[in-house]
């Protein structure tokens, strides 16, 4: 019993004794991620050896591996036992063998329409269609409002309406909202369809419709698409069959289309034969944590995407050395000095996760995977994600004033995080943080477009860290000699600083802005 006592009066006295970490303390574990190790990392990861990196091919699969071996080196555990990899299973979308035919006269895969979504093998026998305006769903302006379409063929058209001053409705200004912002007025309106409950929409809009019937034209013509997508969840349904359709075969369906906005019920005879035809291409994620020393079921997310776009037809290789290996070295960076503060008994009170997704530029899968079927800890318990997406070179249009950082969706969610965020930088970086492209009505609409996104959607507060577009980006020329080590080894220790106080304050980051899911 004595000796009991003595070992528990000791225990007590060391961690009485142990210390919190003080500013030189964390300043120094910060001072950890240099310059030079960056490069060193980079200079390998955007190598031709990692052959651009291409979701599910051999070099994508080399870059996990890198990415494993680097936490293994470190000593950092995996967040799945025994296993860094949490597999995301593509699929490879090949051109679907669809015939459609609308009262009676058939229209031509290509030349009058084109699939968008990776639907389940199936036939579409109908006596009306619902023309639904713009098919838009908005708090601000619903064309579905008092609109049943559950098991319906729905009909939307390209744009978004005006008042009569000119400006949208839905940003209340000059600028469009998301609803005629290209790639994501495509998501929107099958969205906002497919949770109404249709079972197919057609949107009409001749100028998208050109632009994605010649690039999947041509890709079929080079030996088929690679466009890849996930699975349709087993909870989910039945995805929904989605055609871009060009105007001719608008017309058909919807008269005086161009013209109206009124929704209706038209009856049309339509005929719909759909058979899917998909490729197996699985891909990876990869996950470490840092284990949290007082409330490890509480975790930081700190990502970044490991894949770029791979080589070309004439087999150059695009190395991606900003978008993301830029991102990608430096959380690796910023591991390590999270794992240096923990072996000197300073390790975050929070978990922290060092999450490197996959197919983010085939529209933001892997984190996609992770978030929506997945999370490898709870959503409910994610407190905040820092994303990084390309940090390490400048802007054009900041040319000869280069310390700075853009910093998109930091007061989105959460007053908490933008103040935790802004007061981080002065006492440590002094970087300026540049909210340009945070403007809601961004007509570049960055938000959406990495893969924080899949947390904010989900309620989990986020900054996304950027250093915006340059010439090089999508190019070969995306090559590590061009990226200006200085700011991202700065950068990267603004990302550590911030991780470091939501890891280690006492109270969680208050989520004052959720969103209606």
């Amino acid at each position: 019993m004595k000796k009991t006592l003595v070992l528990v009066g000791l225990l007590s006295i060391a961690f009485a004794c142990k210390k919190e970490a003080t500013k030189e303390d964390i300043i120094n574990y910060a001072n950890s991620i240099t310059e030079k190790e960056l490069k060193d990392h980079l200079y390998v990861y955007a190598s031709d050896e990692f052959e651009g990196r291409n979701t599910g091919d051999p070099g994508q699969k080399k870059a996990v591996e890198y990415l494993k071996k680097e936490y293994e080196a470190l000593g950092i555990s995996p967040v799945i036992d025994g296993n860094y990899f949490q597999n995301v299973p593509l699929n490879i979308v090949k051109t679907p063998k669809v015939s459609i035919a609308v009262n009676d006269k058939s229209f031509n895969y290509f030349d009058d329409f084109i699939s968008m979504t990776a639907a389940e093998t199936g036939t579409i026998s109908a006596s009306e269609i619902i023309y639904a305006g713009y098919g838009i769903d908005d708090e601000k302006y619903s064309d579905y409002k008092d609109l049943d379409v559950k098991g319906k063929v729905v009909v939307v058209k390209v744009g978004e309406p005006k008042d009569k001053a000119g400006n949208y409705v839905i940003t209340g200004a000059k600028t469009v909202s998301k609803w005629s912002n290209g790639r994501q007025a495509i998501s929107a309106k099958r969205d906002a369809a497919k949770e109404k409950g249709a079972k197919a929409i057609f949107f009409v809009d001749n100028e998208l419709f050109t632009r994605y019937s010649n690039w999947y034209k041509g890709m079929e013509e080079r030996g088929g698409s690679n466009r890849l997508s996930l699975p349709t969840k087993k909870d989910g349904g039945s995805e929904i069959y989605y055609f871009l359709v060009s105007d001719k075969m608008g017309a058909s369906l919807v008269k005086d289309l161009d013209k109206s906005v009124k929704s209706e019920t038209i009856s049309t005879k339509l005929e719909i034969n759909y058979t899917s035809v998909i490729e197996s291409k699985p891909s990876e994620n990869v996950a470490a944590i840092i284990k949290g020393t007082e409330k490890p079921d509480e975790y930081i997310i700190i990502s970044s995407h490991l894949d770029h776009v791979g080589v070309n037809d004439k087999g150059e290789v695009f190395n991606g050395a900003d978008d993301d290996g830029s991102g990608t070295v430096a959380i690796l960076e910023i591991a390590e000095a999270f794992k240096m503060a923990a072996d000197k008994g300073h390790g975050p009170k929070r978990s922290i996760i060092f999450l490197n997704v996959t197919g983010e530029e085939k529209g933001l899968l892997g984190s996609r995977y992770y978030t929506d079927y997945e999370p490898l800890v709870p959503l409910a318990n994610t407190v905040t994600n820092l994303n990084i997406d390309m940090i390490g070179r400048i802007d054009p249009k900041r040319k000869g004033d280069r310390n700075y950082i853009y910093l998109i969706g930091s007061d989105k969610l959460s007053t908490d995080l933008h103040n935790l965020s802004e007061q981080v930088n002065k006492e440590f970086a002094n970087i300026e943080l540049d909210y340009t492209y945070n403007d809601e009505n961004d007509p570049n609409r960055f938000y959406y477009r990495s893969d924080h996104y899949n947390f904010a959607k989900n309620n989990i507060p986020i900054i996304f860290y950027f250093n915006g577009t340059h010439a090089d980006y999508h190019r070969v020329s995306d090559t590590p000699d061009k990226i200006n080590y200085d700011l991202l080894e700065n950068r990267a220790r603004l990302v550590f600083h911030t991780a470091w106080e939501v890891a280690n304050r006492e109270a969680r980051i208050v989520v004052d802005k959720a969103e209606d899911k």
